[in-house]
């Protein structure tokens, strides 16, 4: 589908533009002038000066005409650049509305293209907006449905009963341990994740990085009284390390990080059943973690042979029996809507084996095409369901979760997500994860630590974000991994300085 935009002449339009043109066709392409060629045509006009006043005219190649408008009054305090954001939602409204018009979509999420809707209902909650006035603002704003909101409400809800405190856990950090390895890649992926086998001397080499960075970033925190509140290991599959490197990485740990008796969770990804052995599990138990993930995706083996996860689906249910004999006692596992291949009957089938082992949390991811992936790279290998059945298929989680007990506490969406719908995270009670809730909110510090680990530091005071990334790459990491640690370190100090101190 090709669009030609007339009236609107900043070119921080096109994004947005492009976002919210991609939820409604295969292929697009805006086009921000006069074409001839162009499948539609929007016009805009656009005023903006005590109150933003935008519409849009749509025709398309039969002479078909779809229009909208929208005002709203601008906060006369706003900075440059949350003003221009208000423009920019304005212009989206009327943009979705006429393509919603012309297509007869109608699209949940609104004119929602980011990963993460709960914030925006955190932030009314902390400004004491009434949650009436607050649904109202975000139906009206944002063109968000009612059964969305109400997620969303579900969602704040149980993250607000699960971790009281919340809103004050700016003055402690959490700890993401990223372990670049997994057995082999798996087509959707586009995490920093090296196939193991022959990659010893660099597992050393970046383990001995690791280590640094943890005795590095404990002492810092330790000199400063700042609390950890989780430690999340993830990857790659942290699993696909020997079980003596998994042994002296955790008596780091230990060793290094403040109280760490204190933690409110550690949580292991085991997410690949190929990397789990009786030898792995009893050094968790050894060093008190019991909160670890067996990630099935799918229980249909072709499936999991198209998308080069080279286990069994019997493998992945003794692991799961494995791990809860040696004492795991908090088991998350994660399944895919839209796998290539699967519609509502096999995700079905999916469901019915997962009911016999109902492990304590379920995180149902919808597919994503990410742009570095495999899956999009070849994209026409891949057959996926179309936004239907995987509507029918998220609808198939909704029921199955609420009628085995499972309650949603955190979401969050992707660029390019079948169905344009959202990754939702269930637990039963009491077993939902901390990390999950905290990396989603973007309410806390988070230290990433490791090759791919991505430090996102929040300001204790103003809750400004800024973002830190290691290096992807093994070698890059392991010949730079002091320059990082100080980097980082840096940062820290900058942020937790007398004034936001918790000492």
């Amino acid at each position: 589908m090709r669009i030609s935009i007339l009236g609107l002449e900043d070119e921080r339009f096109i994004r947005p533009l492009q976002l919210i043109a991609n939820l409604f066709f295969e292929e697009s392409q805006i086009v921000m002038a006069v074409d001839g060629t162009a499948d539609l045509q929007i016009k805009f006009v656009l005023r903006v000066g005590e109150a933003v006043s935008v519409s849009a005219e749509l025709c398309d190649r039969e002479g078909a005409v779809y229009f909208s408008n929208y005002q709203k009054e601008l906060p006369p305090d706003d900075s440059d650049k949350e003003r221009f954001k208000q423009v920019k939602n304005a212009v989206s409204h009327v943009y979705l509305t006429v393509l919603q018009d012309f297509s007869g979509i109608t699209q949940k999420w609104g004119i929602l293209t980011g990963v993460r809707p709960t914030k925006l209902l955190h932030k009314k909650i902390q400004a004491g907006i009434p949650m009436e006035v607050a649904h109202q603002q975000l139906k009206a704003d944002y063109l968000i449905t009612d059964e969305k909101i109400q997620l969303m409400q579900q969602i704040v809800d149980r993250q607000l009963s699960v971790v009281p405190d919340l809103y004050s856990l700016r003055q402690e950090v959490s700890i993401y341990i990223g372990i670049p390895f997994c057995p082999t890649k798996c087509a959707y992926c586009t995490f920093p994740a090296y196939a193991i086998n022959g990659r010893q001397g660099s597992v050393d080499s970046f383990l001995g990085g690791l280590h640094y960075e943890m005795r590095k970033i404990g002492e810092w925190l330790k000199e400063r009284g700042i609390k950890i509140t989780t430690v999340y290991y993830g990857g790659g599959t942290p699993t696909s390390i020997t079980a003596e490197e998994m042994d002296l990485l955790y008596e780091e740990m230990y060793t290094s990080f403040p109280e760490v008796a204190g933690i409110r969770e550690i949580t292991v990804e085991a997410g690949r059943p190929d990397t789990i052995t009786p030898e792995k599990l009893a050094v968790l138990k050894k060093w008190n973690i019991d909160r670890i993930s067996i990630n099935p995706q799918s229980y249909i083996q072709e499936t999991l042979k198209a998308i080069g996860r080279h286990h069994t689906v019997e493998e992945t249910i003794d692991k799961f029996h494995l791990a809860r004999s040696a004492g795991m006692n908090n088991i998350n596992m994660d399944l895919i809507i839209g796998l290539p291949g699967e519609g509502v009957t096999e995700f079905a089938h999916t469901l019915a084996e997962t009911e016999k082992l109902m492990p304590e949390s379920l995180t149902v991811h919808t597919l994503s095409f990410k742009r570095a992936s495999e899956m999009t790279k070849n994209k026409d290998r891949y057959r996926v369901a179309d936004r239907t059945e995987v509507e029918k298929m998220m609808e198939l989680a909704q029921d199955w979760t609420a009628a085995h007990g499972y309650v949603p506490y955190y979401l969050y969406r992707q660029k390019n997500i079948l169905g344009n719908l959202e990754n939702v995270g269930y637990s039963l009670p009491t077993q939902e994860s901390i990390y999950n809730i905290i990396i989603m909110e973007e309410l806390q510090t988070i230290i990433g630590l490791g090759c791919g680990a991505s430090s996102k530091f929040i300001d204790p005071v103003s809750g400004k974000i800024t973002h830190f990334a290691n290096p992807k790459d093994p070698k890059s990491y392991n010949d730079n991994f002091e320059a990082y640690t100080d980097e980082k370190i840096k940062i820290l100090e900058e942020l937790f300085s007398e004034n936001g101190s918790p000492a």
